[in-house]
């Protein structure tokens, strides 16, 4: 990173979880950085002022702060704020675990920069970062781990918040929650989603976005979700379990979830049962 008012660097040490925090910082920063690529992954966090912020894949954007961008490793970038300066806070990162903030669309490369409507947390989680580098033991690189861990998840929720996707006029929350009530049924998916103004191919990117699952794939896993709850919770057979569940054939429902869980219902209601 660019010359800091406050800096701190460390080795990467094989990753606590699959994530470690190789370096944090802050300042007040009056130039630009232009054209640099990094070997890790970063996040800046833009605490007050505005500049601009630009990469190959989400183009140039204009900064205003409260807000965080993400850079990527061996991506070409440039960011830095006007005349005036801005405030600046950030970390190096680096892991196994951000395949899975990038499965996720936790962190993205084509929508690198959020604008925060809440920065206290954020803010307050970039100020532990330093001291866990400082002391430099297994349990505080763990720590600042954590808190790179928790930012991931703040800045997510407030993207998701700010801006809210949209079907035609339906929230994709919505939709979301329509799919989860009815997955006991056997529901046409074409048909479903002229309901909402949309072809089924539409339907299927936006919910896959969102939870990780086509439309059929999440509704099967909240039915399979439910099983696992009345296996554990009461003493029902499991042919009720499957058609409580939307299962005809018991042992379908009992082949398919031994599949998916690598157990029979029978046997994860003995493991698992609460007395």
């Amino acid at each position: 990173m660019k010359s800091a008012t406050h800096a701190i660097y460390r080795s990467p040490l094989a990753p606590a979880g699959g994530l470690s925090v190789t370096g944090s910082g802050r300042q007040h920063a009056m130039h630009a950085v232009t054209a640099r690529k990094l070997p890790s992954y970063a996040v800046v966090l833009v605490e007050s002022g505005q500049g601009f912020f630009e990469t190959d894949a989400g183009g140039r954007r204009s900064v205003k702060g409260p807000a965080l961008f993400w850079l990527f490793p061996n991506r070409q970038h440039s960011y830095g704020p006007d005349a005036q300066g801005w405030s600046e806070r950030w970390a190096l990162f680096e892991g196994s675990l951000v395949r899975d903030f990038l499965r996720l669309r936790l962190i993205s490369e084509q929508n690198p920069l959020i604008t925060l409507r809440n920065l206290d947390s954020v803010q307050r989680l970039f100020g532990t970062i330093p001291d866990d580098l400082i002391e430099d033991t297994n349990l505080s690189r763990a720590a600042a781990a954590s808190a790179l861990h928790q930012i991931v998840i703040l800045a997510a929720r407030q993207a998701s918040q700010a801006t809210p996707s949209t079907q035609q006029g339906s929230d994709i929350g919505e939709i979301i929650e329509a799919l989860r009530q009815r997955a006991t049924e056997a529901l046409d998916m074409a048909a479903f989603a002229a309901e909402y103004g949309m072809s089924p191919a539409t339907l299927r990117r936006k919910v896959t976005t969102e939870v990780g699952l086509p439309p059929k794939g999440f509704q099967l896993r909240v039915r399979m979700d439910r099983a696992k709850e009345l296996l554990t919770m009461t003493d029902d057979k499991i042919e009720i379990i499957a058609s409580k569940v939307g299962f005809d054939d018991p042992f379908y429902f009992s082949r398919l979830f031994h599949e998916r869980e690598n157990c029979t219902p029978r046997e994860f209601r003995a493991r698992y049962r609460r007395s």
